[in-house]
C-alpha cells in the first residue's frame, strides 16, 4: 500500500525537539518565537532544565527579531510524550550514528505517518540514519546554525524524501524567520559545512604548528571579513567535542589526515576543555 503524504496542520500541532544541548535549545527557542508550540525532550533532567531556562531567558529577544509572537514551550517526560501528535520532530542529539539510527527507528514507530522526521546533523546525511525506518518518505536533513543570528537552514533529502515534504519545509521555515537553502544533491557537510570544515581544519593546524594563537586567527578573520565572530570562538561555542565528532566523520569518509584530530583530543578533549560549556577551550581560559 502506497502512502500519499499531505502537509500536516502546523497551527494545531507542535514541533518536537529531541536533545536539549546547545543546538536543541536554540531550535526550540526559534520555533517557539513564531508562535509555535514546542515540546523538548532531553533524557538528562539537568540538561532539560537548562534548555528550558535558556529558551525562557532568550525567547522575547528572538520574538522581536522575527516580529513573531511567543509560543508555548514545555519539557517532555518521555520520548513518546514529546512526539505524540507532533507535525515535525527535529533530532538534535550527539553526532554519533549509534545514537541516531535506533532513535529514528523508534520515531518511525511512535509518530503519526504525516509527521516529518528531521535531523539537525551537521555532517551526516539522513540516509545514513534510516536503516530501521519503514516510512522513509518523511525523513530529511534540516541543518540549523549557531548562534541565533545565523538564520539559515539547509534542507536536504534522505534520497527517498517526498518532494512535497521539502517544499513544505521551505515554506514553514521561512515563515518562522529562517532562510531556507535547498541542498540540491546529497552532500556530507551540506553546503556551508563543507567549506567551514576546511577553515576549521586549517585553523587547528595553524595552532598545532605554533604559527599563531587562536586569538591571532580570530583577529585576522574578524578584521578581514568584517565578521562578528571568529573561527575559534565559534568552535568554542559549538563545543570542541562536537567539533571533534564532526571532523572525525569527514576524516573517515574523505580519507583525510587525522593529525589535527589527534592533537585536539590530546590537548583539549582528554583534559575536559570543551569550550564555552566547560569554561575552557581554544579561547576560553
Amino acid at each position: 500500500m502506497t502512502y500519499t503524504w499531505t502537509a500536516p496542520d502546523i497551527t494545531e500541532r507542535h514541533v518536537a525537539v529531541i536533545g536539549g544541548g546547545v543546538l536543541g535549545r536554540r531550535l526550540g527557542m526559534m520555533w517557539a518565537s513564531a508562535g509555535n508550540k514546542v515540546v523538548l525532550y532531553e533524557r538528562i533532567p539537568e540538561v532539560a532544565a537548562a534548555a528550558i531556562a535558556y529558551i525562557e531567558e532568550n525567547i522575547d529577544v528572538q520574538v522581536n527579531v522575527v516580529k513573531g509572537k511567543r509560543g508555548a514551550v514545555r519539557a517532555a517526560s518521555s520520548l513518546e510524550d514529546a512526539v505524540k501528535d507532533a507535525w515535525m520532530v527535529i533530532e538534535a542529539v550527539p553526532e554519533r550514528l549509534e545514537i541516531k539510527i535506533p532513535l529514528f527507528g523508534d520515531l518511525d514507530k511512535i509518530t503519526q505517518p504525516d509527521c516529518i522526521l528531521a535531523t539537525n546533523s551537521s555532517s551526516y546525511k539522513s540516509r545514513e540514519m534510516i536503516e530501521l525506518v519503514e516510512r522513509k518518505y518523511r525523513v530529511c536533513n534540516t541543518h540549523y546554525f549557531m548562534p541565533p543570528t545565523m538564520n539559515a537552514v539547509e534542507i536536504m533529502t534522505c534520497g527517498q524524501t517526498d518532494p512535497a515534504v521539502i517544499q513544505h519545509l521551505i515554506k514553514a521555515t521561512k515563515f518562522v524567520g529562517f532562510t531556507p537553502i535547498y541542498v540540491k544533491v546529497e552532500s556530507t557537510g551540506f553546503i556551508f559545512n563543507r567549506i567551514w570544515a576546511a577553515m576549521k581544519r586549517e585553523s587547528l593546524l595553524v595552532i598545532q604548528e605554533g604559527v599563531a594563537t587562536p586569538d591571532d586567527i580570530d583577529t585576522l578573520f574578524v578584521s578581514n571579513f568584517s565578521a562578528n565572530t571568529g573561527i575559534c570562538q565559534l568552535m568554542d561555542r559549538v563545543g570542541l567535542d562536537t567539533v571533534y565528532d564532526i571532523e572525525k566523520h569527514y576524516v573517515e569518509e574523505k580519507r583525510l589526515s587525522g593529525t589535527t584530530l589527534d592533537w585536539l583530543k590530546a590537548n583539549y578533549l582528554d583534559k575536559g576543555n570543551l569550550g564555552d560549556k566547560t569554561g575552557k577551550g581554544l579561547l576560553s581560559k
